[in-house]
C-alpha cells in the first residue's frame, strides 16, 4: 500500500497517510479541520527481496550471455558490452 503525502491549504500542515489504492483521499487536516490536498511525490524505492536480483547471479562461463542459454555469436551486440 502506498504512503500519500498531504498539506493543508489553510494553516500549511504537511503529512503522510498510508493508505490503500482505493481508498477516498483524505479531505480534511488533522490539525485545523481545513481543506487538504494530495501531494505528487517521487514515490519509494523499489527493494528486491531474495537471489536472482544480481549479475552474477547468471554469469554463465560458457559463453552465453543476456541469459540465454546458448553462446552468443556477437556478445556487443547482444549485450551492450
Amino acid at each position: 500500500m502506498p504512503t500519500y503525502e498531504y498539506v493543508c491549504e489553510e494553516c500549511g500542515h504537511r503529512f503522510e497517510k498510508f493508505q490503500s489504492m482505493t481508498d477516498e483521499p483524505v479531505k480534511t487536516c488533522p490539525e485545523c479541520g481545513g481543506r487538504v490536498r494530495r501531494l505528487l511525490s517521487g514515490g519509494g524505492g523499489i527493494i528486491f527481496k531474495g537471489s536472482g536480483f544480481y549479475a552474477t547471479d547468471y554469469k554463465k562461463s560458457d559463453g552465453a550471455c543476456c541469459g540465454m542459454t546458448s553462446p552468443c555469436d556477437n556478445p556487443k551486440r547482444c549485450c551492450g558490452r
